[in-house]
């Protein structure tokens, strides 16, 4: 009998997904351990608004983003993050 692979100690999602690529984890079963926290957080949910603006508004959103190096989505969601902690 060939002996078993050790596991890999790597937080590598790709090391890992390589590694149980080719092994069976049903060969490991002394190894695993029950876990009764999350590991991992939620992230909350984003909601998308839709917020309607005139053709001449929304070529100025895409000057001013094109002139700071943003992303349409990403400049106005700045804006209304900055008008929030105005508020």
């Amino acid at each position: 009998m060939k002996a078993k692979e050790k596991t890999p100690e790597t937080d590598s999602i790709e090391e890992l997904a390589r590694f149980w690529d080719t092994h069976d984890a049903t060969d490991y079963d002394d190894e695993f351990e029950e876990v009764t926290e999350p590991l991992f957080e939620r992230r909350q949910r984003r909601v998308v608004m839709a917020v309607p603006l005139e053709a001449q508004e929304v070529e100025a959103v895409e000057r001013v983003a094109k002139a700071k190096g943003l992303d349409n989505k990403t400049l106005l969601r700045q804006w209304v993050l900055e008008k929030l902690r105005e508020a």
